[in-house]
């Protein structure tokens, strides 16, 4: 699902950028554009950033 519509951002690659250690929303402004022109996408982004990072301690239990 496309959580960027104006940076083309989907969740898969919020999915990506945090399994590669982009694990907070101006990390993921950085590196994939979430969020930097309207805005409207921010809630959702952090949403997902959340799930995925859930999912990344739940898959190492080292990490956290």
């Amino acid at each position: 699902m496309y959580v960027c519509l104006c940076k083309g951002v989907s969740d898969k690659e919020i999915h990506q950028a945090v399994s590669e250690g982009h694990c907070t929303l101006s990390a993921l402004r950085q590196e994939l554009g979430v969020a930097t022109q309207c805005g409207k996408c921010a809630r959702c982004a952090r949403e997902v950033l959340h799930e995925a990072l859930r999912e990344e301690c739940a898959c190492n239990p080292l990490a956290a």
